[in-house]
C-alpha cells in the first residue's frame, strides 16, 4: 500500500463522516483543516470565513481547531500538504482554488471538503452534478470564464480606443484557459487583438507585465486567480505606475488603488463556506449541499485614479457603477 493511501485510509477512518463522532463528543474541539495555493491567515478571504464561523458560535481554541496549510504559490506541494491534513483527522476541509481542491480530493474520499471558490468544478472534474454532487465535495464557484467577455466589453467601453489588450494568466490555472478562450472570441467580434502573458508566482508578475507593454497593449485585463489574488497589491502598484489601464476580478484590487474592477464578490463565498461548514459538522452530508453560484457582483470604478494618470472614463459607465471611488 502506498504511504498517501494508508495516511488517507487512516484519515478516513478516524474522520468519515466525521460530525457524527463530533456530536458525540462535544468536549473536543471541531478541526477545520485549511488548504490554499498561496494565501495566508489573514487575507480577506480567510478572514471573513473566520469572521463568519465566530458569527456561528465557534472560538478558535475553544470548541474548533484551524488547521491552515499554505503551499506558497507552489502547487507541487498541495498534494504533501493534503496529505498532511487528512493525517491530522480533520473534521472537514475548507480549499481555496482549484489547484487546492483537486489535491483534497485526491488526499482523501471520505473527509468532506468545502470548496471557497473554484472556477468550474464539474469542468476540473471534481464532481459531475452542481445540485446534487453527491461523495465528499461542495462548496461554491466563481463563474470566472463566463465574465471574461463581460469585462472585455467593459474595458472597450471604458477606453473605445483601445485595439490591443493585454490579459495577465496563469497557466496552471484550469479556469484561466476557460476565461481566456471567451475573452479571444469576444475581442475577435469586436476587433481587438489580445496578447497573452502568463505568470505562475509572484517572482514572474513583473516580467509578464514588462512583456504586454512591449507588445503595444494599451489596457490589461486580470485574471482571476489564487495567485493574483494574494499578490493583489503587487499587481497594482507595477499595473499603475506603467499607467495602464486595468479591470480586475475582485474588490481587493480597487481597495489597493486599481482601476475598474467588475465580478463576484469571493470573499462572500468564503462567509457562505462557513455555513455549509456549520452544517456539515452539525450532520449534514456535503454531497447533499449543492454547489452554489456567486450571488453578487459589482462594477466598481476608482475615479480618482482615473484622474491621477489622465483618463477620462465615460459619464454612461460611471452611473452604471455599483460604486465610484471618488
Amino acid at each position: 500500500m502506498k504511504r498517501r493511501e494508508f495516511i488517507t485510509l487512516l484519515g478516513g477512518a478516524t474522520a468519515a463522516w466525521p460530525f457524527a463522532a463530533h456530536a458525540q463528543q462535544r468536549d473536543q474541539p471541531a478541526r477545520v483543516g485549511i488548504l490554499t495555493l498561496g494565501g495566508a491567515p489573514a487575507n480577506p478571504l480567510f478572514a471573513a470565513f473566520r469572521q463568519e464561523m465566530r458569527g456561528l458560535g465557534y472560538v478558535e481554541g475553544r470548541n474548533v481547531v484551524l488547521e491552515f496549510r499554505s503551499a506558497a504559490d507552489d502547487p507541487k506541494r498541495l498534494p504533501e500538504l493534503a496529505a498532511e491534513l487528512v493525517g491530522l483527522s480533520v473534521n472537514v476541509m475548507l480549499v481555496e482554488g482549484t489547484a487546492a481542491a483537486q489535491a483534497a480530493r485526491e488526499a482523501t474520499s471520505s473527509i468532506p471538503i468545502v470548496m471557497g471558490v473554484v472556477a468550474d468544478p464539474m469542468e476540473a472534474g471534481l464532481v459531475s452534478n452542481l445540485a446534487r454532487p453527491g461523495g465528499n465535495i461542495t462548496g461554491f464557484t466563481s463563474l470566472t470564464p463566463e465574465l471574461g467577455t463581460k469585462r472585455l466589453g467593459l474595458l472597450k467601453e471604458a477606453f473605445p480606443d483601445i485595439t490591443r489588450v493585454g490579459v495577465l494568466r496563469n497557466p496552471r490555472n484550469p479556469g484561466n484557459a476557460q476565461q481566456l478562450a471567451s475573452i479571444k472570441e469576444a475581442a475577435a467580434r469586436i476587433g481587438v487583438d489580445v496578447e497573452t502573458a502568463e505568470a505562475e508566482r509572484r517572482e514572474a508578475i513583473g516580467t509578464a507585465l514588462d512583456q504586454l507593454q512591449k507588445r503595444g497593449a494599451s489596457a490589461l485585463i486580470v485574471l482571476a486567480d489564487s495567485v493574483y489574488f494574494n499578490e493583489h497589491k503587487l499587481i497594482v502598484l507595477l499595473v499603475t505606475a506603467k499607467r495602464l489601464p486595468a479591470i480586475y476580478p475582485d474588490r481587493v484590487y480597487v481597495d489597493a488603488g486599481g482601476m475598474i474592477i467588475y465580478g463576484p464578490d469571493v470573499t462572500d463565498n468564503f462567509r457562505r463556506a462557513a455555513d455549509y461548514i456549520d452544517r456539515i459538522l452539525k450532520g449534514t452530508k456535503p454531497g447533499d449541499l449543492p454547489i452554489q453560484q456567486p450571488t453578487k457582483f459589482a462594477l466598481i470604478i476608482n475615479a480618482t485614479l482615473a484622474k491621477a494618470i489622465g483618463v477620462t472614463l465615460p459619464n454612461t459607465l460611471l452611473l452604471r457603477a455599483d460604486e465610484v471611488i471618488e
